[in-house]
């Protein structure tokens, strides 16, 4: 019984990860940044046109995700680095919503801001599926895009980052 509670739970966490099939479109490096408008845990909001100025970045995810919960960290010591030298940033859940992702940020003592969304209408504006999803931008377009085919690590998107702030 305890070996197929595992693999439930297992299955579980792949299934959040990929969802295949439900629409949305692949945007790649190259692409614009779409138009889009999301409220933020801490009440500010984000819109594709302020993320079309200077260096951004956007990361989906699932807190049940096992890949999300490997690069999570990782953007957090991103966001403390690079906040300060005027990145913005977006994440945004997919699928997930207040309660999961606000009790998520509190057990791993997160402090970005992050937008936590019930459906994948904004994920379906950047993708198909696999989360976590990031996009690193410059002007409005997509520079870096990353997912789980490796993860995302600091060093990757701190150099992702420097590259576009030294441009």
């Amino acid at each position: 019984m305890k070996r197929l509670t595992v693999f439930f739970l297992m299955i579980l966490c792949i299934v959040s990860c990929i969802k295949d099939g439900q629409g949305g479109v692949d945007l790649k490096v190259g692409d614009k940044v779409p138009d889009f408008t999301v409220t933020m845990n801490d009440g500010t909001t984000v819109t594709g046109e302020m993320l079309r100025e200077g260096v951004s970045l956007i990361m989906f995810f699932t807190t049940g995700c096992k890949d999300c919960r490997q690069t999570l960290p990782h953007i957090q010591r991103i966001y403390d680095e690079f906040l300060p030298k005027g990145v913005r940033f977006a994440l945004i859940s997919r699928e997930d919503g207040p309660e999961s992702v606000a009790a998520y940020w509190a057990e791993n003592g997160f402090d970005m801001p992050y937008s936590a969304q019930t459906d994948r209408k904004m994920y379906n504006l950047f993708a198909k599926d696999r989360v976590p999803r990031v996009f690193v931008n410059h002007q409005g377009v997509i520079r870096f895009s990353h997912s789980d085919s490796p993860n995302p690590t600091y060093d990757l998107l701190k150099s992702d980052l420097e590259s576009l702030l030294n441009n």
